[in-house]
């Protein structure tokens, strides 16, 4: 039995293979997975400034509390909450594990983007290129988890964000933070030149 563009031979016994069809997400679902990325992103952004609220009365200076929780809590948080629906994903291919990842992130973007410049007052062009650094990010985490390799391509995606996340706090409207945001798009478009349309191993 031969496989197909759109399917692949699993082979179940030594006489028995079932093609299993290439999935290819429909629009709905890739609607959900860009919801799913707006839902989650309003809680963890209040818990994040909540907990930077709460650290100020103790005795360290608001930038110390400002770097433990945008610096450092915020980039673990996020990226693992974008993440984490693709976990319970199966018989996805490298590509469409890739392209949901996008569009979580994406939708996070849009809806972190919309609290900073309605509710904090950010100006638009300033919080505009993290819309696609958040759908980049998790692209990121995306592609490990579909090598396989999920958690070490999560501390990339960890690191590009803090180090964006630092350099935002420490040297506002400098190219350090733009240079990073352009290296993750940078990063996640290489990514995904070396996805496949295969599916993942369980």
């Amino acid at each position: 039995m031969q496989s197909t563009p759109s399917s692949s031979l699993v082979s179940m016994s030594d006489t028995t293979s079932v093609v299993i069809p290439l999935h290819k997400p429909k629009l709905k679902e890739r609607l959900f997975f860009l919801f799913s990325g707006i839902i989650v992103s309003v809680p963890i952004t209040l818990f994040i400034n909540i907990f930077s609220g709460y650290l100020v009365p103790l005795p360290t200076s608001s930038t110390t509390a400002t770097i433990i929780s945008v610096v450092i809590l915020a980039p673990l948080i996020e990226e693992f909450s974008k993440a984490y629906p693709l976990f319970y994903r199966h018989a996805e291919t490298e590509r469409s594990i890739f392209t949901l990842g996008f569009l979580v992130g994406l939708g996070f973007g849009i809806a972190e983007f919309i609290e900073y410049v309605v509710f904090f007052g950010v100006p638009i062009v300033v919080r505009l290129p993290g819309i696609f650094f958040h759908a980049a990010s998790t692209s990121i985490t995306a592609f490990g988890i579909g090598r396989k390799r999920a958690f070490p391509y999560y501390l990339l995606a960890v690191s590009l964000h803090l180090l964006n996340n630092l350099f935002s706090v420490l040297t506002p409207y400098s190219f350090l933070s733009f240079g990073m945001i352009f290296l993750t798009y940078y990063l996640s478009l290489s990514l995904y030149g070396k996805t496949q349309n295969r599916i993942i191993p369980m």
